[in-house]
């Protein structure tokens, strides 16, 4: 796939998570609780992906596959998927959807950039250059404009 596709996805992306974002949002003001729209959100996202997984038709991982996996790699990433997803609904009926999704993409935005920068969580290196310096820069500016009211 070539980069204009995958950029086009990850736009697509962004889109299907601002939406999820609103839709379960206004599910946890309902419910009058954020965590429990977590919940309902990650049930039902759980049988689209189990679904999903039977149908692309792939082959399963061997068990010797699943043995050499850390055991940490199994439920950090749904830790921070539960709370990153709950702060969203929390905040967003509180601070508006633009507004906390400017300053989420910031916090994306900003780690990523010392993630890369570090190789932490095993990701490849990307150094911090003066053009991603001043991306993140942008980003304060743009966020600046999107929230002053």
């Amino acid at each position: 796939m070539n980069q204009v596709s995958l950029a086009i996805l990850a736009i697509v992306g962004g889109v299907f998570l601002a939406m999820q974002g609103g839709l379960n949002a206004h599910l946890g003001v309902l419910l009058k609780n954020p965590l429990l729209a977590s919940v309902v959100a990650f049930c039902s996202s759980s049988i689209f992906a189990i679904a999903l997984v039977f149908l692309s038709g792939k082959n399963f991982p061997m068990a010797i596959t699943l043995k050499q996996i850390p055991i940490y790699l199994w439920f950090t990433g749904g830790l921070f998927s539960v709370l990153g997803i709950s702060l969203y609904y929390y905040t967003i009926p509180k601070l508006g959807i633009s507004t906390m999704i400017s300053f989420g993409l910031f916090g994306q935005l900003a780690f990523s950039v010392f993630a890369g920068h570090f190789g932490w969580l095993n990701l490849p290196l990307e150094p911090i250059s003066l053009k991603r310096g001043l991306g993140l820069i942008a980003m304060i500016f743009g966020i600046l404009l999107i929230n002053i009211k």
